[in-house]
């Protein structure tokens, strides 16, 4: 059996297989955007989604191509000139030259490569909006929730948006300390590619319609007027992945029924039995060095010039890690873990990786 360790797309959840199966006995592939039965889809997946990350009734759920679209329409309906990004890493660096492309001045606050940012960092701002990754996939490091909310209580008055592509559903964020939070289902929810989702409350919703009311172009079908107008029919402004839709739904039943806590707690297992053979092995060794900022979702070893033998040492046994990424591509290796991989198989990762010298 190979297990896709790749942090996004990652290994699929073992119930998608019979959603898939049951999704084509429903003809869901053909479903009009417009009928009850994608309203009732909708709806679930929003309500689901909220009882499963603990999000407050008063906060939108929506939905978009991918995580990346989010970017672009996130600083197209909340920026008007001004954006702080915190930036350590290749995604989080590309959510803020994108800022630059739609014509607006973004801020960029930088932390090196596999590390977190100075406790001095967290200041007030002259910005409409904080752009935070809270998990930056290429370098495996996680900001701590509780840099997240200092940084609130010194910007009470931009709209702070937080990636969460490579963390949910692990984290509980606290909403009163964000406006928005999005992320893609091919990593933390076991789905194949072609879903981002989006939650954003008043406060962003007020900000696009100012904007509008300055005569400033949002964007035109996924500007958060028409998200939300349509949304509150559980529609979409246009046709959507209903599939995916579909899956994320059952796959979320799936995660309430499994429970939350259970997943959490699982995922920190994993994260500290993989650490820790990290900090064991004269091989690997982990690439982020302070533990208050290394991620639980997205683990990345550092394998010099090893990292080749490693990967085939690992793949006979069906274990296959991502490789680095961006110029760190050939020196080190990513671990997804997400609720997809279980504890036995991490058991059976660490016990291989032991073994390797």
């Amino acid at each position: 059996m190979i297990v896709n360790f790749t942090p996004g797309p990652s290994q699929l959840y073992f119930t998608v297989e019979d959603h898939l199966r049951q999704a084509i006995r429903e003809n869901i592939g053909s479903l009009s955007h417009r009928s009850k039965q994608f309203e009732v889809i909708s709806k679930e997946t929003t309500e689901g989604l909220k009882q499963l990350l603990s999000i407050p009734q008063d906060f939108h759920i929506f939905f978009t191509s991918s995580a990346t679209e989010i970017w672009e329409r996130s600083i197209q309906n909340l920026v008007e000139d001004k954006s702080v990004h915190f930036v350590n890493g290749a995604f989080s660096k590309r959510y803020f030259e994108i800022v630059g492309l739609l014509g607006k001045h973004p801020t960029k606050v930088e932390a090196p490569l596999g590390q977190g940012f100075d406790a001095d960092l967290i200041r007030t701002f002259d910005t409409e909006l904080i752009a935070i990754t809270h998990n930056e996939t290429s370098t495996g490091v996680s900001m701590p929730l509780e840099f997240i909310s200092r940084l609130r209580e010194k910007n009470k008055e931009a709209v702070i948006i937080v990636d969460a592509v490579s963390s949910l559903p692990f984290p509980q964020f606290d909403y009163s300390k964000i406006d928005s939070v999005f992320f893609s289902v091919q990593k933390g929810f076991g789905l194949p590619a072609g879903l981002g989702v989006w939650i954003v409350n008043d406060r962003c919703i007020a900000k696009a319609e100012s904007l509008v009311s300055k005569n400033i172009s949002i964007g035109s079908y996924h500007s958060l007027p028409s998200l939300l107008s349509n949304a509150r029919k559980h529609q979409t402004p246009e046709t959507p992945n209903v599939l995916a839709i579909y899956l994320l739904n059952q796959v979320v039943k799936n995660f309430l029924a499994r429970g939350i806590q259970a997943i959490r707690s699982e995922t920190e297992y994993k994260a500290a039995i993989l650490y820790n053979c990290l900090e064991n092995n004269s091989m690997l060794k982990s690439f982020v060095v302070d533990k208050a900022w290394q991620s639980k979702t997205v683990i990345v070893a550092d394998t010099g010039i090893k990292t080749e033998s490693i990967i085939q040492s690992l793949n006979p046994k069906g274990f296959y890690p991502g490789e680095g990424y961006g110029e760190l591509k050939k020196t080190q290796l990513r671990f997804a873990n997400f609720p997809t991989h279980s504890k036995e198989q991490f058991e059976s990762l660490v016990d291989h990786l032991n073994q390797i010298h």
